[in-house]
């Protein structure tokens, strides 16, 4: 700075931080509520919670997916056994759900291969649209026109229709 500038038009900064003039000599009621707040309530519950997840990380559980044993459809069931009947419906709606799930991977490779191949993909995805078209043809013929209130019940006598329908044109 050169010698002859204005002192008063540049003040120097001051040199410490200002003391808080207190008003009052009661205590802060805010800081009270806070303090009294951590150690009957945050302090406890945080100190339980990192307990129990060191207990948890001893006795860490691996997860996987459930495992259904296969259970026999409904031809295999006896004549009013119904807990057969509750087992081979439930069977059959897991079946169902798997289908649907691998509709829908099949599908979702040949939409990646449609997008990556452009306007070749008739030539260079033939083999996923040949995959495609099989797995959409299985589905709907096992699964097609059972509407909404879809059953193994229903799905089995359309089997059975389907079949009889290919026996008679047999002969």
């Amino acid at each position: 700075m050169p010698a002859d500038y204005d002192k008063g038009a540049y003040p120097e900064p001051p040199r410490q931080t200002p003391v808080v003039d207190k008003q009052t000599a009661l205590p802060n009621p805010a800081l009270i509520l806070s303090k009294l707040f951590y150690y009957s309530v945050d302090l406890p519950v945080t100190t339980f919670r990192d307990f129990v997840d060191s207990i948890r990380v001893k006795n860490k559980t691996v997860y996987y997916h459930q495992k259904f044993r296969r259970v026999p459809d409904l031809t295999a069931c006896q004549e009013g056994d119904y807990l057969c009947y509750y087992e081979a419906e439930m069977q059959w709606r897991r079946d169902y759900k798997v289908d649907q799930e691998i509709v829908k991977i099949v599908q979702e490779r040949l939409r990646a291969c449609q997008q990556r191949e452009g306007a070749s993909y008739h030539q260079n995805c033939a083999k996923e649209m040949q995959q495609f078209e099989q797995v959409a043809k299985n589905f709907q013929s096992r699964y097609g026109d059972l509407g909404v209130y879809a059953s193994g019940k229903k799905c089995l006598m359309k089997q059975k229709e389907r079949m009889m329908a290919a026996q008679g044109q047999k002969a």
